[in-house]
């Protein structure tokens, strides 16, 4: 058997953390097992669908370099599939249509909860042996339901959860194609006008049984669908020769695992609509994607007392074990740290770029004559003092952007006594050549010229020239700048 995984966002919103955890999770798994990973897009909510968010997730996919074998797959391309198995099901007495209104399922529910029962569609249009359904209404689109099991249970062997079993009497008989709403229509193929679009848990059942999908990683909201899911796959398993395509009759139901939430640091659900901010955002805050990965990774698996690892070690351990059964908490700092880490091992000339974009972004002057010039050697010194690429772009843009030292760092150390010095020192640098060592000679002869210490000469230029008190060596911070900015800003002396 090849292991098939998928991730499979709905295009609502931006991509967030919990389905990128689950993405990575099921490219790790497939990649473990030499199989294949698949995209969909599940975007049959047409109402709240939208190209943007697509293409939201599509850049976070490609950010992350989790890269998909198959798709992206699109459901609302696949409209004419669903049809076609819906009416398999109705033909085989497993699906039947359903012609209630809003109105009356309203009023069922009310009637349920007034006689203190659980509220769930009442069967009314179920077809059974020697029932009379009810006369077939004018101007009333049906729906279509699958036909539930009325006794027995499912159960399954979770991935992270371990044996789970739930009676079919809890689950009721579920819409499988529904009308969109009216003002959602225009754009619709005509096929979705009349025949309807696939809710949720029935289009994932025919995408999974299509595209072959093993094994399934998602969030444990989704426990509770999957009695329904299952049920849907044993139908569509048990269809007539002939009328299930070119799928093999030896295929089995995928293996499912249901992760854990992931809880703000406020120890609330992180979601969509709370809390929760984009995949893009953190690259946009300077983070680098395998730090993000390194950090979602331990957002509910562990590999021992691993903390830090690459993403071919990730590949080479996630075997599907290890997995945790309780709620993963978001930790800012930590992810800080993990990818303050990243940011000290990555290549100069590639955080160059970065910062490049960052600066280009802030509308800072002459950035490209940085990127050819000490764009890289500067991120070579500042980034072991940096938590993200921002950081790093905030320290690098001193050297083209103006500085503006505090008063209190002026008042502490471009005192009465150093400006004398500073002043020799500018007339020094005016004449010597531009590189650390000479810069460092510099300073030397104008501390004995004066009988000052480094400690009260260098922290005053740095206020002058960098705009704070602290920074790496000071001869070879000021070799990244050009002489004739160094020179301006000491001469505010």
């Amino acid at each position: 058997m090849t292991v098939r995984t998928r991730i499979a966002p709905s295009p609502t919103g931006f991509l967030h953390l919990g389905t990128a955890r689950t993405a990575l999770y099921s490219w790790a798994y497939a990649r473990h097992h030499g199989g294949q990973f698949v995209l969909r897009i599940e975007d049959t909510d047409v109402a709240r669908s939208t190209q943007d968010s697509v293409q939201q997730i599509l850049a976070s996919m490609r950010w992350l370099g989790l890269d998909a074998d198959e798709g992206p797959v699109y459901q609302m391309q696949r409209l004419a599939r669903y049809h076609e198995v819906a009416e398999q099901l109705i033909a085989a007495g497993l699906a039947y249509r359903c012609w209630c209104t809003p109105e009356e399922l309203d009023a069922m529910r009310e009637a349920q909860r007034a006689r203190g029962e659980k509220t769930h569609y009442d069967g009314r249009w179920r077809p059974e042996p020697g029932k009379v359904l009810p006369p077939v209404p004018a101007g009333v689109k049906p729906v279509v339901r699958f036909r539930n099991p009325s006794d027995g249970e499912v159960s399954w062997n979770d991935l992270v959860k371990g044996p789970i079993t739930i009676a079919n009497r809890e689950i009721d008989d579920l819409i499988i194609l529904r009308h969109p709403p009216e003002e959602a229509t225009a754009e619709l193929p005509e096929a979705a006008r009349t025949l309807g679009v696939p809710t949720y848990n029935y289009a994932v059942v025919v995408d999974d049984w299509d595209m072959r999908i093993t094994h399934v990683f998602r969030g444990d909201e989704h426990v509770n669908n999957t009695p329904w899911q299952i049920n849907i796959f044993r139908a569509i398993m048990s269809l007539p020769e002939g009328t299930i395509g070119m799928l093999a009759r030896d295929q089995r139901l995928p293996q499912y695992g249901h992760l854990p939430i992931i809880l703000g640091d406020d120890g609330l659900k992180l979601s969509k609509r709370r809390g929760a901010v984009s995949v893009t955002a953190y690259e946009e805050a300077g983070y680098l994607p395998e730090a993000m990965l390194n950090y979602l990774a331990r957002l509910g698996w562990s590999h021992g007392d691993e903390e830090l690892f690459s993403r071919e070690q990730m590949v080479a351990w996630f075997d599907g074990s290890h997995l945790s059964k309780s709620p993963a908490q978001w930790d800012p700092a930590k992810l800080a740290w993990v990818n303050a880490h990243y940011l000290k091992q990555a290549d100069d000339a590639r955080l160059a770029a970065l910062v490049a974009a960052q600066l280009r972004a802030r509308g800072a002057p002459e950035v490209e004559a940085l990127v050819a010039g000490p764009l890289a050697p500067a991120c070579a010194l500042f980034k072991d003092r940096c938590a993200t690429v921002v950081e790093l772009a905030d320290w690098v843009a001193m050297l083209v952007v103006a500085v503006a030292p505090s008063q209190a760092d002026l008042d502490t150390h471009v005192t009465e006594a150093v400006k004398p010095a500073l002043r020799t020192l500018r007339d020094r640098l005016s004449s010597v050549d531009w590189d650390r060592t000479t810069i460092a000679q510099a300073m030397k002869e104008t501390l004995a010229a004066h009988t000052l210490k480094m400690p009260q000469l260098a922290p005053a230029v740095r206020v002058l020239v960098c705009g704070r008190a602290q920074t790496p060596s000071i001869d070879a911070v000021l070799a990244l700048f050009t002489r004739e900015r160094v020179l301006e800003r000491l001469q505010h002396v």
